[in-house]
């Protein structure tokens, strides 16, 4: 059984007492949600103060980004190992923001999400399509292009550590979110594509969440689908209630 992970992007947003504050309310009430894994993501600069908030909660830490590399000159970057040292278990890798605004490949992710399972990090990699390619039929050449080129070498004991997030572009700060039958058929193709690669165990341990305009509102019928494991929460991250109330709808 696939244990729920709702997770929480807080994006470019917030200063370091916004980011401390929201910790705390959600650390506050983080045990009242048995059923499900609460993880939090902050701007890499309030990690530290955050992860001195959630020490000793059950809310985890993760980043938003981090680079391939151990160390060197690379000016602006953050390692693994740095992440690794603030407390962070998690980082979200591939973001569609990352993708279609920064210009990042899906070579550049699978560097990544290598090196963030080798220091011990879950990559949540994050794969999705632009509205033009919905509308063109071509979303599941898109995921499939994504997932290969984003899990390419991975062993199938390193997938299992590995988290996807499906995030439809279209969808994420707009206010449109995908129907729950739409996410559930993206969700179950992409666990259909890892049990092609792998195998069917494999694919059944692989968490899949859904991002896309969540809110307490919707959580419920989207979280309610068979191969939607959680839910990467914008917006409504920024708020403790309203992350929280989708956290609620985790089953």
């Amino acid at each position: 059984m696939r244990r729920p992970l709702i997770a929480g992007n807080w994006k470019m947003n917030l200063d370091r007492a916004g980011a401390v504050a929201l910790a705390q309310a959600v650390a506050a009430k983080g045990n009242d949600f048995p059923a499900a894994d609460l993880l939090v993501c902050p701007p890499s600069i309030y990690l530290d103060p955050v992860a001195a908030v959630l020490r000793g909660s059950k809310v985890a830490l993760g980043a938003q980004n981090m680079y391939h590399e151990g160390n060197g000159a690379f000016t602006g970057e953050i390692s693994a190992a740095m992440l690794v040292d603030l407390g962070c278990s998690y980082v979200i890798l591939g973001h569609s923001e990352r993708r279609h605004i920064m210009g990042e490949t899906d070579e550049q992710v699978r560097a990544k999400t290598v090196a963030a399972l080798a220091a011990g990090i879950t990559p949540i990699v994050c794969v999705g399509e632009l509205l033009s390619e919905r509308q063109a039929g071509q979303t599941a050449s898109v995921i499939a292009r994504q997932v290969a080129g984003s899990l390419a070498g991975l062993s199938a004991a390193d997938c299992e550590k590995t988290v996807i997030a499906y995030e439809p572009v279209w969808a994420i700060g707009t206010g449109q979110v995908a129907t729950p039958e739409q996410a559930e058929e993206v969700h179950r193709d992409l666990r259909r594509l890892l049990a092609d690669r792998y195998n069917t165990a494999t694919a059944e341990k692989v968490r899949i969440l859904y991002g896309g305009s969540v809110k307490p509102n919707n959580a419920g019928e989207l979280l309610q689908q068979p191969d939607i494991d959680g839910a990467l929460i914008g917006g409504a991250s920024l708020k403790a209630e309203d992350f929280l109330g989708i956290a609620a709808a985790a089953k």
